[in-house]
């Protein structure tokens, strides 16, 4: 447990290397967990399974083979179609199973998770029927961090069929850093009867908030505002879901301090999201509660992992359109460096910079942030890597 970050944003840790570490200990632990992954396990981060157990396989092995044997219990297959079968089959068992994968490639399994959450809906009404372990699925290699295999990798499509399905039985969980990633795993054990879908990073990103805090969240509504982020009554507020998205507002706070020095800001946390709502399926964030956070008039600047539309329609739940700048990832992707995808999806934290300055009229400001993004893409497309980090 971390109960206290003294600097928030200074150090860096891996969420899926912690996801990796809390996986071992339940392999370890539950002699009947399984781990499914089409063929990802260390390219995701979570190899420390193979310190405590096998990979399943039939087939000779081989010197410098994985830990493997017919007895596995980490089921790879490069066929998500098969795995999910196989995992809920083993979840209806009443077994705990978690599958992970690439972000682009978990949306082969929606028809799937569609039947799925029809089943979990219907098995509700039947007395007889047990509570289901969830259907725990971790997403990583997302689209904002694949350097190296481009645009067919990109896609964040699942989030957007989850969060627009009336049951209600889907959760899309958003961990900021390592210490938010474990407390989500928490969660996901602890569900029953529900799909959780868990995005988060593989590269390592800066930590920001202590265990308290992360648990915090997951009780109160999936929401709260960031203290050292943050002044009292803001003119504008910021608000993120998702790592990459976070760790982009708050450096856009950063710059327009030093830019505007009399304008106040708020940063609003989203870890969770459900239908129609910030927070879980059974813990969702209140109108009463959004207004304390987002107060009733600032305008809300918001950066979002998915689709910039998927979380627009939420918050026009809670408030007006007029109010609401969203970003996201506009389907504009590529084999380049991490900030400039951000800027091609005007993600950035220039792009956010950008809707401050335009509201107050300030073009100067507009015109240099402009700059900026245009020197970082042409840096980037002359020597393969970023100027802004």
């Amino acid at each position: 447990m971390i109960e206290r970050v003294e600097r928030p944003g200074a150090e860096y840790y891996s969420p899926a290397r912690r996801i990796g570490e809390l996986l071992k200990a339940e392999m370890k632990n539950d002699p009947y967990f399984y781990f499914f992954s089409p063929d990802e396990t260390t390219s995701n981060k979570f190899d420390e399974l193979f310190e405590v157990e096998k990979r399943a396989w039939s087939l000779p092995i081989l010197d410098g083979d994985l830990p493997e044997g017919p007895d596995g219990r980490i089921i790879e297959m490069l066929s998500e179609n098969v795995l999910f079968s196989v995992m809920t089959g083993h979840l209806m068992n009443g077994e705990q199973a978690m599958m992970g994968s690439y972000e682009a490639f978990f949306p082969i399994i929606t028809a799937q998770l569609l039947q799925q959450i029809k089943f979990i809906k219907q098995s509700k009404t039947v007395s007889w029927r047990a509570d289901m372990p969830a259907v725990n699925l971790l997403s990583t290699s997302t689209c904002w961090r694949q350097d190296h295999n481009g645009f067919t990798h990109q896609s964040p499509a699942l989030i957007s069929q989850l969060l627009a399905l009336p049951s209600n039985l889907a959760n899309c969980i958003f961990p900021v850093d390592d210490v938010a990633a474990e407390e989500a795993f928490n969660f996901m054990l602890s569900s029953r009867n529900v799909v959780n879908l868990t995005t988060f990073n593989k590269t390592s990103e800066p930590r920001y908030i202590d265990s308290h805090h992360a648990k915090f969240l997951f009780d109160n509504g999936g929401a709260s505002i960031y203290q050292f982020a943050s002044d009292e009554n803001p003119d504008f507020v910021f608000t993120a879901a998702g790592d990459i998205p976070t760790h982009e507002t708050l450096e856009a706070i950063k710059i327009l301090r030093e830019d505007l020095p009399d304008v106040k800001f708020r940063f609003v946390g989203v870890n969770a999201l459900s239908y129609r709502a910030i927070g879980t399926t059974e813990n969702k964030l209140s109108k009463t509660k959004f207004v304390e956070l987002f107060t009733e008039k600032c305008p809300i600047i918001a950066n979002f992992h998915g689709y910039p539309e998927t979380l627009e329609n939420i918050l026009e739940n809670y408030t007006e359109r007029r109010r609401l700048r969203v970003h996201g990832f506009n389907e504009e992707g590529s084999t380049t460096t991490p900030f400039e995808m951000l800027r091609r999806n005007a993600a950035s934290r220039y792009d956010l910079a950008i809707d401050v300055a335009e509201v107050l009229g300030r073009e100067k400001l507009v015109l240099k942030y402009r700059d900026i993004l245009e020197n970082n893409h042409k840096y980037a497309v002359k020597y393969g890597q970023d100027l802004i980090k």
